[in-house]
């Protein structure tokens, strides 16, 4: 049996225009939702910023059935409930202003691992899943969980390369749990579920799919966790919201930087350019950042995150002349190399982003091994 307070709550957000930190106001201020749902709206109007439109539909009998109805059925599926108030709420998502009145889940809500959220377009390339690959791989054995939303894309390479290698994940949904959309990740749910991970939503089965739930979601994933990482986004992704999101709840957001021609790495760069995110320059000095201890034999000292392509001679060429004694200016290796400069620094930036070389004030380049 679940608390009656549940009961209440699930009948106060099917009000109009109460919404979340409404809804925490009242109940903070009225002592539990069940108050809220009895107390006379001429009294409700009382209170600072609640107006007619917020209390015109508090005490339907109506939404009391539907919220009965909604609670036998997590009961037969076995859908866990947890609220703002009680003390088994995500302790990072409790501290949002706008965070979930109420949390369904399946699973287990992991309360002794440190969560961490991921997160990246639906269209990610093999730069963005080798990155997740190596940065999880380094990852494995700590105290952490991981924390995506179950799309397509980095998503999902987030939740499978959890998977390999034995961390917990989490996937916050779009929808109720009675559903997994895209309908094709429905085994990657089940095997979560099986590995101590968890599916989690705000939604109830008669709240409608739409494009704003997708865009509320993004908000439980930013709020979950202190620490945001964005593999890879276009311009103006659903990554960039979840970041706003990040950046209004004073999360430490980081961003992987791309080639500013790469479509799905423009977005990052732009987060980075905007001081919106910290740059990711290598894993280990990413998992610093985390404050996380792993495996340092995982991670020597120099360690790039991409191989060099053989058939990019002009990568190895300059590689040959840089002297780990004396940096070299940009005007230096154009010299040295014969390459223009317009088409020499898209290549120095490659060399950097794959952590072969570093650049220093004034454009003095170093060997980075």
């Amino acid at each position: 049996m679940f608390p009656e307070e549940y009961l209440y709550i699930l009948a106060l957000r099917q009000c109009k225009n109460i919404g979340n930190t409404n809804l925490r106001k009242l109940i903070q201020i009225k002592g539990s939702a069940k108050a809220v749902w009895e107390t006379p709206k001429k009294n409700l109007l009382s209170i600072s910023g609640i107006g007619t439109k917020i209390t015109q539909d508090i005490g339907k009998k109506e939404f009391l059935l539907k919220a009965e109805k909604e609670l036998k059925f997590c009961e037969q599926k076995s859908i866990s409930i947890v609220s703002h108030n009680d003390s088994s709420y995500p302790k990072h998502l409790s501290n949002c202003d706008d965070a979930p009145a109420i949390l369904f889940y399946r699973g287990k809500l992991i309360y002794n691992l440190n969560p961490l959220s991921i997160v990246g377009t639906r269209k990610i390339t093999s730069y963005g899943k080798q990155f997740i690959q190596e940065l999880l791989t380094g990852l494995a054995g700590t105290n952490i969980c991981t924390v995506s939303g179950l799309a397509l894309g980095a998503d999902t390479c987030v939740h499978e390369e959890s998977l390999h290698n034995h961390i917990p994940t989490l996937a916050v949904m779009a929808q109720s749990l009675d559903k997994i959309y895209p309908a094709s990740n429905k085994n990657l749910a089940n095997r979560i579920l099986e590995n101590d991970g968890a599916l989690i939503s705000e939604y109830c089965t008669f709240d409608n799919i739409s494009r704003e739930n997708f865009l509320q979601r993004n908000r439980i994933i930013a709020g979950f966790s202190q620490h945001l990482i964005v593999v890879e986004t276009a311009f103006g992704g659903g990554s960039v919201t979840t970041v706003s999101y990040a950046n209004s709840y004073n999360r430490d957001v980081f961003a992987l930087p791309g080639k500013i021609t790469d479509q799905y790495s423009q977005g990052c760069n732009q987060l980075i350019a905007e001081n919106k995110a910290e740059s990711i320059v290598n894993i280990k000095s990413l998992i610093d950042n985390l404050n996380l201890s792993v495996q340092p034999e995982l991670f020597p000292e120099k360690m790039p995150i991409v191989k060099l392509n053989p058939e990019r001679k002009e990568h190895q060429q300059i590689l040959d002349i840089l002297d780990h004694q004396k940096a070299l200016s940009l005007d230096e290796i154009a010299d040295k190399t014969k390459i223009q400069h317009h088409k020499l620094l898209p290549i120095l930036l490659d060399l950097e982003l794959y952590g072969h070389i570093k650049c220093l004030s004034g454009r003095q380049y170093l060997p980075n091994y």
